[in-house]
């Protein structure tokens, strides 16, 4: 009986195995000016990606997890700033919008081509903040 219960024991043990890694980051400050965009910005490929962005000047916050599969697009759910939801699927087509990270809805992070993001400014006035991103 003991050597049953050692066994399961040792079973049991080895299925619970866990490996824990230390994440990945790139952090993105950006000041832009009225109408403005950044330098593209590559997402790691084929690795759920936690995007964050935030607008300091007046504030405000917008998250997603985005996927980007290599020469095909983005895919991306989240939550823009306010109260709503934002998702999207295979998409590779420059300007498509992904998430608001300003309370009024001027900046965004968009589609820059099929393996790029950027951080577009539509406010009438220049825009400071940042985006990190988590692999």
């Amino acid at each position: 009986m003991a050597t049953v219960v050692a066994i399961i024991t040792s079973m049991v043990a080895a299925n619970a195995t866990q490996t824990i890694t230390t994440p990945n980051a790139a952090f993105i400050s950006y000041n832009l000016v009225a109408g403005a965009n950044s330098a593209a910005i590559t997402p790691v490929t084929n690795k759920s990606v936690l995007v964050m962005g935030c607008e300091t000047t007046a504030g405000g916050v917008g998250q997603v997890s985005l996927l980007h599969t290599p020469g095909v697009g983005m895919t991306w759910v989240g939550l823009d700033m306010g109260t709503s939801t934002t998702g999207g699927y295979r998409n590779g087509t420059a300007g498509s919008h992904i998430v608001w990270i300003d309370g009024a809805h001027g900046v965004d992070i968009r589609v820059a081509g099929a393996d790029t993001i950027l951080i577009h400014n539509g406010n009438p006035s220049t825009r400071a903040g940042n985006v990190t991103l988590i692999w």
